[in-house]
């Protein structure tokens, strides 16, 4: 009889670890969160942008776009977008894996989107104190410059035209 509660707390024990584990597994992830990722989530694993047709995986920071066939890995937006402004458009959360692979269906359920942040408000102008400690990349630093650039009166690189279309959708 003991040798049987003994064996039922074992179980039940390992029963709890492995729960834990897997909670863990799928935790908050905010401080990976770029600046211009929305505010409201404690964890996401992908992006999908309608504007540049693409989709950005926080885990890694990299650009998942369509090159050609197959799908290209960058940490780099996709070549025709490079001076995309990442404020000024609308992220859909996915949390699926690998939701590039339906790619025409997000294209169709969320292109309505293109066209501007739709209302959405970015991790960087958020004062919760969740985000204090998010991901800077590059484009965050070009960003603020262009945007320090365009307060002090200057043209050039900070105009605030660098919004490109990309051709048709």
């Amino acid at each position: 009889m003991k040798s049987l509660f003994v064996f039922c707390a074992i179980l039940i024990g390992s029963a709890s670890i492995n729960k834990a584990s897997a909670q863990i597994s799928f935790g908050i992830n905010v401080n990976v969160q770029p600046s211009w990722g929305p505010t409201g989530y404690d964890h996401v694993e992908y992006y999908y942008i309608p504007d540049i047709h693409c989709y950005y995986y926080v885990p890694s920071h990299q650009f998942i776009y369509q090159r050609g066939r197959h799908w290209a890995f960058s940490n780099e937006l996709p070549p025709q977008y490079r001076g995309f402004d990442l404020y000024h458009s609308y992220k859909v959360v996915m949390n699926d894996p690998q939701p590039y692979l339906h790619y025409r269906d997000d294209e169709a359920q969320y292109g309505h989107f293109r066209g501007g942040p739709n209302g959405q408000e970015f991790i960087r102008d958020n004062h919760d104190g969740r985000y204090r400690d998010h991901w800077h990349d590059q484009h965050e630093a070009d960003e603020e410059w262009r945007h320090q650039e365009q307060g002090n009166g200057h043209r050039g690189r900070g105009n605030g035209n660098d919004h490109r279309d990309g051709g048709d959708h």
